[in-house]
């Protein structure tokens, strides 16, 4: 602390030196990852009686609560929490914020589903005021599921971004998010052109790329509603910033996949049309990635291209199931993501747990550890974000979750039986959602804390005559 200057000793009068932050702490089971699980046995890095010391928003240290306690600064607050366990903060690689008020829409597959609620709902951002209600709200449900880093699909309206990256900023998230780009095949009414998307675009990317802890992503929706002309000045941007982030859908539904070949003559496969434009690369993340044949895996690990998982969405929609074991075996990176509204929660731990239950249609034994590793550093890693989020190693931005294993009786019940790192993980991924998140922090501040009041009051519901 910058010590106080003395009048009556003006020549002793100290240099004013930067003061030191003040530490807050955390006693509790820790859990994060220095790999991944699948390759390595020794992946898992969990303390029992752990203690995380953060400092200015940052962790400055992690590990064993018996060989940390002696770095505690005079005067830190310890919060005791040794019934709990702390995890890095949950990141959700695929999420359409617009679609929060339709979730849980039934319809008949992707298309429809599109046409009926999707782009109806999507026309209301517009309204600015609109715009940032239903930002706040997903931000608030992010929040209470654990989740502090998402990859964000916003509409055609770049008002929608705007909202969303403001409610972000004022909450101190690190975020990635764009506005969608569709300028065919889609309702007028949310019709940009190639060159007003580009505009559009580079206009935001100016505005919130790298600004705090925003990042930007260039969001054509998928290719069908995207022209050939769309697609070149989207891959223009993208060379000429190559640090922002690609954000697009390929491959979720056999109908959408024969549009495709008829929209897009001449090219191999679907993802081959991202690869012409120059859209696959290192923060380049696509998500659902089903219906892929053995070149498509090969393309995507070559190029580091993000294959994002939505279980959820793809038992919803009827779309099909992700063959883990080929994606593992092309070396194909790989995280996972809620999908809302295709999706049906916003929690990662229930993806977890639709994700465990497609790997298993499919053949594979898909570990809670590994999961976990996925939601949280694995994500971090295929990102480029591996020094800011997604782990609790020195350094890195302070974004973590408390879960509490007695949050409901059957989860309570089944936590007080288990033996091992992986049937605790197993646990609140299968039997766990929002009521098992405890607290959660971004940047070391609480941002969410479970039993504190909602303040969104609901609305009463209206069925149509």
């Amino acid at each position: 602390m910058t010590q106080a200057t003395n009048p009556a000793n003006p020549a002793k009068a100290p240099t004013n030196t930067p003061a030191k932050a003040a530490q807050s702490a955390f006693r509790a089971q820790l859990l994060t990852f220095n790999g991944d699980p699948a390759h390595s046995p020794d992946a898992a890095v969990f303390h029992e009686d752990g203690l995380l010391i953060v400092e200015d928003g940052h962790v400055a240290a992690a590990g064993a609560y018996a060989a940390l306690a002696s770095r505690l600064a005079p005067g830190t607050q310890v919060h005791e929490m040794r019934d709990k366990l702390i995890v890095p903060g949950f990141i959700d690689t695929h999420i359409h914020f617009p679609q929060t008020d339709m979730i849980a829409s039934p319809a008949p597959g992707l298309l429809p589903w599109l046409d009926t609620y999707t782009f109806p709902t999507e026309r209301r951002f517009t309204d600015m005021a609109y715009a940032r209600d239903t930002a706040s709200f997903f931000i608030d449900e992010l929040l209470a599921c654990g989740t502090t880093t998402a990859l964000v699909y916003c509409t055609v309206h770049k008002e929608s971004a705007d909202a969303l990256f403001t409610e972000s900023e004022a909450r101190n998230l690190r975020m990635v998010a764009g506005k969608v780009l569709m300028d065919r095949n889609c309702p007028e009414f949310l019709r940009d052109t190639a060159q007003s998307g580009y505009d559009d675009s580079a206009e935001l990317i100016g505005r919130w790329h790298n600004r705090g802890r925003q990042m930007y992503a260039l969001t054509p929706r998928f290719a069908p509603t995207s022209t050939e002309a769309q697609l070149e000045a989207c891959g223009m941007l993208a060379r000429q910033h190559p640090d922002v982030f690609i954000q697009s859908h390929v491959a979720e539904n056999l109908d959408e996949v024969k549009w495709v070949a008829g929209l897009f003559p001449g090219h191999r496969s679907y993802l081959d049309i991202y690869d012409h434009y120059g859209l696959l690369r290192r923060r380049a993340v696509y998500g659902h990635c089903i219906h892929f044949d053995e070149e498509d895996r090969k393309r995507m690990a070559q190029t580091g291209a993000v294959a994002s998982h939505c279980p959820t969405s793809n038992l919803f929609l009827g779309s099909g199931l992700f063959d883990f074991d080929k994606a593992d075996a092309a070396g194909m990176p790989i995280a996972l993501a809620t999908d809302v509204g295709g999706g049906t929660s916003f929690s990662m731990l229930q993806t977890m747990n639709e994700a465990h239950k497609v790997a298993r249609l499919g053949g594979h034994h898909l570990t809670a550890t590994r999961m976990f590793y996925l939601a949280t550093a694995g994500a971090a890693e295929v990102l480029d974000l591996a020094d800011k989020v997604g782990t609790l190693k020195p350094n890195s931005e302070a974004d973590f979750v408390v879960l509490d294993p007695q949050a409901t009786p059957l989860l309570a019940r089944r936590t007080a039986r288990t033996e091992s790192l992986e049937e605790l993980l197993f646990a609140f991924a299968l039997l766990g959602d929002d009521r098992a998140v405890y607290e959660t922090y971004a940047a070391g501040k609480r941002v969410h804390r479970r039993d504190d009041v909602r303040q969104h009051a609901p609305r009463t519901a209206k069925i149509a005559a």
